[in-house]
């Protein structure tokens, strides 16, 4: 997210400092009211079971059956750098999860080499109740030049590939200029094959799998994907946090350029710059920072309380706590609502209901028609 974002809740800052929203029809209501998390960032669900693992950012792997109290599932404080824009990011559940037991998590770490993201596998004995922390298999290092841009979001796509949002590597305006480096992985969308017992191999359709890149590379010229998602068409939707002025939706696909720091969203970041887009794919909708100074990516609905949404990709922003909906057969931008929430992620729940979570109280909301009210 963009440097420091968690901070702003913190500080206090109010959403009225973007543009007035318009009315809405929707308002929020909070589910799984006995569930107490503490600083939220990333979600995963049993495919079969209501049982969830959420990361908490400080350095916990919590679990919970809906409507049940969450417990301890995973302890990594003694190896997770917290703070800003670190700490323990993401995670995601092994397609084969009931039989081989793994969780793999994303986590800053600072060994004595400086910064790194990291990657790793930890396994379960009792069904994801709790991981052993002495079980962690790290399957990827990253080096981390800057405290902030880690990305941190890590799902397994439809091809059974675990895909790893990674930022620029952090400061601003990407000094190093990673994002149009192909042969680092700041910048990227990377995607692996984790499916061994340890460490990984390349996709054999890779971009660079040989050569001209770094083979773990699945797309690049990315600020710092925060939250990514599949659709049910497999298409895979990502949130790039901007620079300055402009936040973007993207549809990544296998071996295109998203154009940081060339563009920011469709606008020339630096005009010193070369500014030509040839070889670059432009956002499917992007908005200024007088609506919102944060992305954060969502899900396309599916599910059944709102028919009109249908199809359509439900996003927000952590500063302004505003909701959108994107319909891509329109390439038309709904406004959804304006929350009081510091929005770190969104969770897509077995019925394709998508739910809303604030950083700052822990808590899971549902949108709701206020006419489904009255």
């Amino acid at each position: 997210m963009k440097t420091l974002v968690f901070t702003v809740l913190l500080l206090g800052i109010s959403s009225a400092a973007c543009s007035q929203s318009p009315p809405s029809n929707f308002r929020t209501e909070q589910v799984w009211k006995t569930t107490k998390l503490a600083q939220p960032v990333a979600f995963a669900k049993h495919p079969s079971q209501p049982r969830w693992w959420v990361t908490e950012q400080a350095g916990r792997v919590v679990t919970f059956e809906e409507g049940k109290p969450a417990t301890v599932a995973l302890d990594l404080k003694d190896r997770v750098r917290f703070g800003g824009e670190r700490g323990l990011l993401g995670v995601a559940l092994d397609p084969k999860f009931d039989a081989n037991g793994r969780i793999f998590v994303n986590y800053t770490a600072s060994p004595e080499s400086g910064l790194e993201t990291r990657v790793s596998s930890f396994t379960s004995k009792d069904g994801g109740k709790t991981f052993d922390p002495a079980s962690e298999v790290i399957r990827l290092r990253v080096a981390q030049p800057y405290s902030n841009h880690n990305g941190g979001h890590i799902a397994f796509g439809p091809d059974g590939y675990l895909y790893i949002g990674l930022g620029d590597g952090g400061s601003g305006g990407d000094p190093k200029g990673h994002g149009q480096n192909k042969d680092t992985l700041l910048g990227s969308m990377a995607r692996i094959d984790v499916s061994a017992a340890s460490g990984y191999t390349i996709p054999k359709d890779n971009p660079f799998a040989k050569g001209g890149g770094r083979p773990e590379i699945y797309a690049w010229g990315l600020r710092n994907p925060w939250k990514f998602s599949f659709a049910p068409d497999g298409k895979l939707w990502v949130a790039d946090v901007g620079q300055n002025a402009w936040e973007e939706v993207d549809i990544v696909e296998k071996g295109k350029n998203y154009g940081w720091n060339v563009l920011e969203g469709t606008h020339c970041y630096a005009p010193k710059l070369d500014c030509s887009t040839k070889g670059m794919t432009a956002p499917v909708t992007e908005y200024g920072h007088d609506e919102g100074q944060s992305i954060t990516g969502g899900f396309v609905y599916r599910g059944a309380l709102h028919p009109n949404l249908v199809g359509q990709y439900i996003f927000g922003d952590f500063v302004s706590g505003k909701i959108w909906a994107f319909d891509p057969k329109t390439a038309k931008r709904e406004f959804l609502i304006d929350t009081s929430f510091a929005i770190p992620t969104f969770v897509e729940a077995s019925d394709g209901e998508v739910l809303v979570v604030d950083y700052g109280s822990g808590g899971v909301h549902r949108l709701v028609s206020k006419e489904s009210s009255k």
